[in-house]
């Protein structure tokens, strides 16, 4: 078992995730180096190395922090609750996390779209189970007349597409939109209408 992180120690792992992150952002997986995170973290990189042996291993721990973020708010959709409110929730939920973890979501996306090298078992192993679960929760709301009939994955893919576009595009987004408009508040009340019109059986 490995020992808890000392408060330096922890600071350190913070700030170098953090730096990570930024970097990143800025150059993708292929132009980041550990030389850049290290500046950008206020590191050496040999110290950067005592926390994370290689470029892979940061990269790693980003993403499944950021795939813990992003999927808490599907695992908090309450099997025993409103159907309505709970995936109007689950959608409100995620158009934040798109506002508030941008650079997060746009992290994921690349690493999808380089065919996910280094999340591909997570996204077949955890990720499928827990849509599967899912799925089947709204399967039986939908099979009890709770909500309308729909492919329940594609369901959760549209929900997915519909928040995480506001922060991947978000350039293209602010562009058309012009000036004198916030984004995710004209998003939210969209969706609301959307699926509320979607979902009523």
């Amino acid at each position: 078992m490995n020992k808890p992180l000392t408060r330096i120690q922890a600071m350190n792992s913070s700030a170098i995730l953090e730096a990570a992150l930024e970097v990143f952002a800025a150059h993708g997986f292929r132009g980041a180096t550990l030389d850049q995170i290290a500046e950008v973290a206020g590191l050496s990189k040999p110290n950067l190395l005592y926390y994370f042996p290689s470029k892979e291993a940061v990269h790693e721990a980003l993403l499944a922090q950021l795939l813990k973020t992003w999927l808490d708010p599907l695992r908090a959709m309450d099997p025993l609750g409103d159907p309505k409110p709970e995936i109007m929730g689950y959608v409100a939920r995620k158009l934040e996390l798109a506002r508030d973890f941008p650079r997060e979501s746009r992290l994921f996306a690349n690493e999808i779209l380089q065919g996910a090298p280094r999340l591909r078992a997570v996204i077949e192993g955890d990720l499928k189970t827990l849509v599967d679960e899912k799925a089947a929760v709204l399967t039986r709301w939908m099979d009890e007349g709770r909500i309308a009939k729909m492919p329940p994955v594609h369901l959760l893919f549209s929900i997915w597409a519909l928040t995480q576009h506001y922060a991947d595009f978000d350039v293209q987004v602010r562009a058309v939109l012009g000036e004198g408009h916030d984004p995710f508040t004209e998003a939210g009340d969209f969706l609301d209408l959307l699926f509320d019109k979607l979902l009523t059986p």
